[in-house]
């Protein structure tokens, strides 16, 4: 008979197993399923306790119940109790009304429910074409700035684009200058105070973080201390809430006693035990700097928005919302309930990693997302998506399942609840009149591309996977492409145009492993041919004349593209080996836009109706 750990787990959303790239069949093991089952709160360390708590378990979450915004839902209870979205609440017995937009709870015949009121499909966005750069590389020194990003948007919506994507741009760790990947956040719901401009910092190829994120920092509390007030600042704080409270007092907190709360005393261990209520009045002054960074990164973030939109840009600016944030930082440590601990984000084993990947990022709990009626995930999308008219959601393969590794066994896949987490994410997007991008390249788990176009929510088409065949290689025809998608020849992850030409990364991985990059290359080579022959011309702007004929609604034009560069911004797998995040652009933000690869491009976008 099964053992009783791995029945409950199954319950609880782990699955039984998976068959990896090359087909083989790894079933999740009983250690894998107790370390699973700890992370979400249920620990039954043995198989009688599992056994018992299957004996007694009841789903006591809320049922969800996807309808139709405006409509009715499918539910006709003998009584029930219904609390709108707004707070506004309502009782009777029969039919349910016609809900808005929105996420609803009700009460009824002695269970709960969250109603999702969604529409049943996202429109399409316009058709049209916009830059993908790097914010952090955007300055002629330093760090690149909000306000180059403003400069750039200016630039960029004169040349036609429609919109302007950056790498994320969540609160990171500015008092640990080296952990500044923009995909080990500390916060999705608050902003990296780093790109606030303050000084000239450090010119150089890349961007000298242990340099310039202390003193742009330094300058910043130069410039609170020398600020008079402003009323404007008080009623934004005002309106931010307990939530800003939380994620100011974290901050302050920090610099006393370290960036990662699992290192704090144990009496602080969440924001409301005895002694973080106190030091809300000790640190009160240090958690008004924090609010007050936090309200000028916002500003300066809107302001790069409005000159998106204000020169024309259909869509504005193009965030990127990263899949998971850091175990120990401040969205973690305001709400524990929401996220698994003991386990991290990653990816099964593949030819490039057999042991698996092991990310260090919390995940969602699906048991946290469920009891709280999605609130976490709702507010996530709805502060990217106030600065935003596109989103990208990395890893969008975690709406469908989740790769869990426990500190101390082999990872399993963790079922999560998708069709709910898509109806929050429709409900955002329409809330905010703006559109959605999955990120959903890799392992594509069956029925999810489906989902996704069923919600009207665009994958990501890359030109160098794009294939009708392999070994020898045959590339699509960008007629091929799906008109619901982001049309791009590379990845932030992946070879610019240059470095795949010249193969670069096969390059640098094999400086790395010591490896013979020969077969590679050759294979390479095979691949940069038959790609060649699919363009309408040679060079970068065949490219770029392919990719703006293909039927997808958007095309995405790489910054590192334009400027003909080797290196690809990261390089996974990689930590210090790699100078990852940190190649600075050799064009200023204010001059990119009157680059003659950029008329050009935008040339050939307008005489393909972009």
């Amino acid at each position: 008979m099964t053992d009783a750990r791995l029945r409950l787990a199954e319950r609880m959303g782990v699955l039984p197993g998976f068959h990896d790239l090359s087909g083989q069949w790894r079933a999740t093991s009983v250690d894998s399923a107790e370390a699973l089952l700890a992370a979400m709160g249920l620990a039954v360390p043995s198989e009688p306790e599992a056994q018992a708590a299957l004996d007694a378990h009841a789903d006591l979450l809320p049922q969800d119940l996807i309808c139709a915004a405006g409509g009715r839902p499918d539910l006709s209870p003998a009584a029930w109790q219904l609390t709108h979205e707004d707070g506004t609440q309502a009782e009777g017995a029969g039919p349910l009304p016609e809900l808005p937009l929105g996420i609803h709870r009700l009460h009824a015949d002695g269970r709960d429910y969250t109603l999702l009121s969604a529409p049943p499909r996202l429109p399409e966005p316009a058709r049209s074409w916009g830059l993908i750069a790097p914010l952090y590389g955007l300055s002629a020194s330093g760090i690149g700035s909000y306000d180059d990003l403003a400069a750039l948007a200016r630039g960029m919506a004169g040349q036609g684009a429609g919109f302007l994507g950056i790498n994320p741009i969540h609160a990171g760790f500015p008092s640990v200058p080296g952990l500044f990947s923009p995909y080990t956040p500390s916060h999705r719901r608050r902003l990296n105070v780093i790109h606030v401009a303050a000084g000239r910092g450090t010119p150089g190829p890349l961007v000298d973080y242990a340099r310039d994120i202390p003193a742009r920092m330094a300058l910043l509390r130069a410039e609170y201390d020398a600020f008079p007030g402003d009323p404007a600042f008080e009623d934004w704080q005002a309106g931010e809430g307990e939530s800003l409270q939380r994620f100011a007092l974290h901050q302050a907190l920090s610099g006393l006693h370290g960036a990662f709360w699992g290192d704090w005393p144990a009496t602080l261990a969440t924001p409301d035990t005895p002694a973080a209520l106190a030091a809300r009045h000790d640190l009160a002054a240090e958690m008004r700097f924090h609010a007050w960074l936090q309200w000028r990164a916002e500003r300066a973030l809107a302001a790069a928005g409005q000159a998106a939109r204000g020169g024309g840009m259909a869509q504005g600016l193009y965030l990127d919302l990263a899949v998971g944030t850091h175990p120990f930082g401040a969205e973690t440590w305001e709400d524990r309930a929401s996220f698994a601990f003991g386990a991290s984000l990653g990816a099964p084993p593949d030819a490039f990693a057999p042991e698996g990947q092991n990310w260090g990022l919390a995940p969602f709990s699906p048991l946290g997302l469920r009891a709280q009626a999605y609130a976490p995930l709702a507010q996530t999308l709805r502060r990217q998506l106030q600065f935003a008219g596109l989103l990208r959601i990395d890893h969008i393969l975690g709406f469908e399942r989740a790769y869990w590794v426990p500190d101390a066994a082999p990872g399993a896949y963790v079922a999560m609840p998708r069709d709910a987490m898509l109806a929050v994410a429709r409900i955002e997007v329409a809330r905010a009149g703006a559109a959605i991008v999955g990120e959903d390249l890799g392992n594509i788990p069956d029925g999810l591309r489906d989902a996704l176009a069923a919600s009207g929510i665009l994958g990501c088409r890359v030109a160098m996977f794009e294939r009708e065949g392999w070994h020898p290689p045959r590339f699509r025809p960008a007629e091929a492409y799906d008109r619901g998608a982001v049309a791009s020849f590379s990845t932030h992850d992946l070879p610019t145009w240059r470095g795949w030409r010249q193969g670069a990364d096969i390059a640098a991985r094999a400086a790395l492993s010591g490896g013979d990059p020969g077969p590679q290359l050759a294979e390479r080579a095979q691949e940069v041919a038959a790609l060649d022959e699919m363009l309408p011309a040679p060079g970068m702007d065949g490219l770029h004349a392919f990719l703006a004929r293909a039927p997808a609604r958007l095309v995405a034009v790489q910054a590192e593209v334009l400027l003909d560069i080797e290196a690809q911004p990261n390089l996974p797998g990689t930590v210090t080996e790699y100078p990852n995040w940190q190649q600075r652009l050799p064009v200023a933000a204010a001059d990119f836009a009157a680059l003659p690869s950029v008329a050009r491009t935008a040339s050939i976008m307008r005489d393909n109706e972009r």
